[in-house]
């Protein structure tokens, strides 16, 4: 789901970045729109209308996630194209998709990996959410939100039944996070000067 919202929402962002003008401002609308709902609701409503199961519940988590990427990639465009290699690359006679993806996108990587793996721990919490409100993946097939969602019945009788999927969830999701903000440090150049 994660590399389905970078691969859609990063091209499209750098774009909009990049060009300017109308194009980004079309974008950035759409873009807008789709972060004023939060992303659980608008994956629920994605969910709903794709129906249940795996494919269902991934291509819900990555369009909720979308937006994120798109405006991430969007924001390190706008940084980047006046950078002077940008401006060498144009006046070497570069195309601009050459331009995109050979100069500004090596370059945009390290916050869009940093948020990438934040996103993990997003979608995980996402796609638990679907799948104990029945949205998500169905049995026979194991998923965390759906062992709580069925556990809850059981959560005076045998509290272990959700407590277990529940600290699984928790782990997953903070040792991501952890990730995350451990490429931010090994990635920001800022950060290592200040260390030294």
């Amino acid at each position: 789901a994660v590399a389905l919202a970078a691969v859609l929402g990063v091209p499209i962002g750098l774009a909009a970045g990049y060009f300017g003008g109308r194009a980004d401002t079309a974008i950035q609308r759409v873009v807008d729109v789709l972060l004023t709902l939060p992303s659980i609701v608008l994956a629920i409503i994605l969910a709903s209308v794709l129906g249940t199961g795996i494919q269902s519940m991934v291509l819900a988590v990555g369009i909720s996630s979308l937006p994120v990427y798109a405006r991430l990639a969007r924001a390190v465009a706008l940084t980047l194209r006046t950078r002077d290699y940008v401006s060498a690359a144009r006046v070497l006679g570069a195309t601009d998709t050459r331009i995109l993806f050979r100069h500004m996108l090596p370059n945009a990587l390290p916050p869009l990996i940093v948020q990438a793996s934040l996103g993990v721990g997003a979608a995980i919490l996402v796609a638990s959410s679907l799948g104990f409100l029945g949205l998500g993946v169905q049995p026979p097939m194991a998923e965390w939100g759906a062992m709580l969602s069925r556990g809850r019945t059981y959560i005076t009788s045998a509290p272990f039944v959700i407590t277990f999927p529940g600290i699984a969830i928790a782990m997953t999701v903070l040792a991501f996070n952890l990730l995350g903000d451990g490429l931010r440090d090994a990635l920001d150049p800022r950060l290592q000067q200040l260390a030294k």
